[in-house]
């Protein structure tokens, strides 16, 4: 069946009305874009986008995703009438506590949402991912099994954002062809015409970047024009911008191309001045019942015939343990069989450790697919055999980001909530301020992306403060749902990547440049800590991460000599170590036994765990790196000093 123009033109008001009387119901909301965009959401949802309104989020659907995500409206308006799951009551909730329909679209909170936007320009940049993603996986599957697009919406502010940048030119050099980005050009901003602050020529740059642009000029209330533009889109082999002229608000007496309209600017005066000149009753949410049946009829009928003759042509392929493996984002039996384990004594950096774990399991976890920005070699994010993705490689499971942590962490999370992949993006532990964004919303999204971090410590010695992170770790371990790991040596880095590719959410992977003395057999990253050198009485816990592990048991040593016990916890996940039980802790930090933290960054946070800390509350220095360490009392004589102060202080 297909929808009468009589149908096509009540979607678009209803559509309008939810905008204008959903913010209003909620006294808080954006308005105008919604209002201006209510055509394009509809020709994308009834005519071009392969969705299938009972099964959201089946593998080769076309991936939506609103960066301008202030418009939530909009996409909880075509979920409402493309019959996805949302109610009347739930448009009703619009923004209230515990709907599923929040202030900005969150994904898996909403069926039919794929990515949680809101901060403008990270939905494009995930998007970019996301069409990354899906070229490796169809260059691995074939076309009968993947073969869809990804369409987004931007607006003024996503390109102004300094992420679109970077994920543009990305996608440019790579020439994803099944990326489509709708600008949505209404020259307005909060603060009023965007020609206050931006004067770009965005089709140029656009240009420049190797996209296909189009200026669709004013279609924006066309529904035929706007689907010949999109489905003339899916043909380009470039990505492409169609630049499409809209008016805020329209079709509003009281607002149109008003910049008031980016945010509440509607009152039951202006809503029933909108909908005299729609033609529609002058009611809240006013939903036709024979309407709503219609477009879901239509929705269901187009997506049940697009996912049933996708099952198919490629029912071998997605019933293949390499199809299942990709899209459980884990790994073929026996992926974890030939990692490598070290002798107690050998001295390896993390950071190469996570190299040797990454190529030791690449031939059975057919879904890894890594990279960094501009420092694969340095990070050890670098797979051994593997072709670097690019335009004549589109299969290459080695993703040059360039200098690009922004684009790079953006796109890690679109591709991890594509699906089928396991994205692994690497960089140096200071550039997260570069990628802190992307890493919040892959938490948020529990995106199972994987963020390696090295080089975590003033132990980077000669580069000095500006490349020594001593903060960063802390401010990772406030990020709630993110599982942090920073593990004490390579057994620990190795159990860190079982850890990681077994967990349903993001990693970020903390790890070191400089090399690290073994002293422990891995065990206590499944659990988040454990003892790595036992004492039956201990006067004191020595708990650390990272390569001051090594640090605690050559200092635990040194008291034994002068007579006293000291008991030494590694302890390289936090997060982990609070979901065990209190009998664990008990065992791991007995209570009334004092306890000495030692890492090399801020104490902040530590006092959960211990009662004191040797830490680090400035900035590093440069010089080399075990000079900077020896300086900043991250040595034996200092945490020996430490100990028995704190053994006097709490014993006496």
């Amino acid at each position: 069946m297909s929808l009468t123009p009589d149908l096509d033109r009540d979607a678009v008001n209803l559509i309008r009305g939810f905008a204008m009387d959903a913010p209003l119901a909620a006294n808080s909301g954006h308005q105008g874009t919604a209002m201006a965009l209510a055509p394009l959401a509809h020709v994308l949802y009834s005519r071009v986008m392969k969705f299938d309104p009972s099964d959201p989020f089946w593998a080769d659907r076309d991936r939506f995703v609103l960066s301008a995500g202030h418009a939530s409206i909009l996409q909880y308006s075509m979920l409402y009438l493309s019959g996805t799951g949302l109610q009347l009551d739930d448009i009703k909730a619009f923004r209230q506590f515990e709907s599923r329909t929040p202030g900005h679209p969150e994904a898996g909170h909403t069926d039919g949402v794929e990515v949680t936007t809101g901060p403008l320009g990270q939905g494009f940049a995930n998007a970019v991912g996301m069409a990354l993603a899906e070229r490796i996986l169809a260059n691995k599957f074939g076309s009968d099994a993947v073969d869809h697009h990804t369409f987004v919406i931007a607006g003024d502010g996503c390109l102004m954002e300094g992420v679109s940048h970077e994920a543009a030119s990305l996608a440019g050099h790579l020439q994803l062809g099944k990326l489509v980005c709708i600008y949505d050009d209404n020259h307005i901003t909060i603060d009023g015409e965007t020609e206050l602050a931006f004067s770009d020529d965005t089709p140029a740059r656009f240009r420049a970047y190797g996209w296909d642009v189009v200026e669709l000029g004013e279609i924006a209330d066309d529904i035929d024009a706007l689907e010949a533009a999109l489905v003339a889109a899916k043909q380009t082999d470039r990505p492409s911008l169609l630049v499409l002229r809209s008016h805020i608000g329209y079709p509003s007496p009281d607002h149109t191309d008003d910049h008031e309209a980016h945010g509440l600017a509607f009152d039951e005066g202006d809503v029933t001045r909108t909908k005299q000149v729609m033609g529609i009753p002058d009611e809240p949410f006013w939903s036709p019942t024979e309407l709503v049946d219609a477009y879901r009829g239509h929705a269901a009928e187009r997506g049940t015939a697009a996912r049933t003759a996708w099952e198919a042509r490629a029912g071998d392929v997605i019933e293949s343990p390499g199809w299942t493996a990709c899209w459980n984002r884990t790994g073929l039996p026996g992926w974890d069989a030939d990692l490598p384990t070290y002798e107690q004594g050998e001295s390896v950096a993390t950071r190469k450790a996570i190299n040797a774990a990454f190529n030791a399991t690449l031939d059975k976890l057919p879904g890894l697919v890594s990279g960094a920005a501009d420092l694969t070699g340095n990070t050890g994010t670098k797979l051994d055999g593997e072709t670097t993705n690019a335009p004549d490689a589109p299969g290459g499971r080695q993703i040059a980001y360039g200098v690009r942590e922004h684009g790079m962490g953006s796109a890690l999370v679109g591709m991890a909530l594509h699906g089928g992949v396991i994205p692994v993006g690497g960089t140096f532990f200071v550039f997260l301020d570069y990628m802190r964004p992307p890493v919040r919303l892959a938490s948020l999204s529990h995106a199972k992306a994987v963020f390696v971090f090295t080089h975590d410590s003033v132990g980077v010695g000669e580069d000095g403060p500006t490349h020594q992170p001593v903060e960063h770790l802390a401010t990772l371990r406030a990020i709630p749902h993110l599982h942090v790991i920073r593990p004490a040596d390579a057994n620990e880095t190795i159990a860190a990547w079982i850890d990681t590719v077994r967990h349903d959410g993001p990693t970020a992977l903390v790890l070191s440049r400089q090399n690290i003395e073994v002293v422990t057999d891995g065990s206590a990253v499944e659990r988040g800590a454990g003892v790595v050198r036992a004492a039956a009485d201990p006067d004191i816990v020595l708990v650390a991460s990272g390569s001051e592990v090594a640090l605690c048991v050559e200092a635990a040593e040194r008291l034994a000599e002068a007579g006293a016990s000291a008991l030494v916890v590694s302890m390289p996940s936090w997060d982990r170590f609070d979901e065990q039980d209190p009998d664990y802790v008990d065992e791991v930090l007995p209570i009334g036994v004092p306890t000495l933290a030692v890492e090399a960054g801020v104490a902040l946070g530590w006092h959960k765990y211990a009662d004191d800390a040797v830490s680090i509350e400035r900035f590093g220095a440069s010089a080399p790196g075990n000079v900077v360490m020896e300086k900043l009392g991250l040595n034996v004589d200092h945490v020996v000093a430490r100990a028995n102060e704190l053994i006097s202080v709490l014993t006496d």
